[in-house]
């Protein structure tokens, strides 16, 4: 859609945003895109990729066309961060199955955990350039 590493993340999720957050700013070059997976944005980039457009338990980071999912997805993004983030995707090695289980896990208990938005979040005009409208 753009060419720019794109996340897709769950718009109504509090530990979601703060990721958002979170990543804005570590990504110094301003190279990630976002797009909530409730949004226009996010749901035409879920049926360009033939990917479910209700289920909202994953963050998708997509990057050269290619799609990610779950661990590997955070893992990748890592990379782009500042300071010491990049090193983790050497945790790439561990098994799939292992690294998705504990994703799976955080992501099961994340509204829970830090609560859920009655809408998704609008990004403040500084940073509307970065979302996908």
């Amino acid at each position: 859609m753009n060419g720019k590493p794109t996340i897709l993340f769950d718009g109504v999720c509090n530990f979601c945003n703060s990721a958002v957050n979170f990543i804005i700013q570590r990504d110094k070059k301003a190279l990630i895109k976002f797009a909530a997976l409730q949004s226009g944005a996010g749901q035409k980039l879920l049926k360009q990729f033939n990917l479910p457009t209700t289920v909202f338990n994953s963050f998708i980071f997509i990057e050269e066309g290619m799609i990610y999912s779950q661990s590997a997805a955070a893992l990748r993004l890592c990379r782009y961060l500042t300071a010491l983030w990049p090193l983790l995707y050497g945790f790439i090695i561990v098994p799939k199955f292992i690294r998705d289980s504990i994703y799976r896990w955080i992501a099961k208990n994340r509204y829970k955990w830090f609560g859920k938005r009655e809408q998704c979040m609008v990004p403040t005009p500084e940073l509307r350039n970065r979302f996908l409208q």
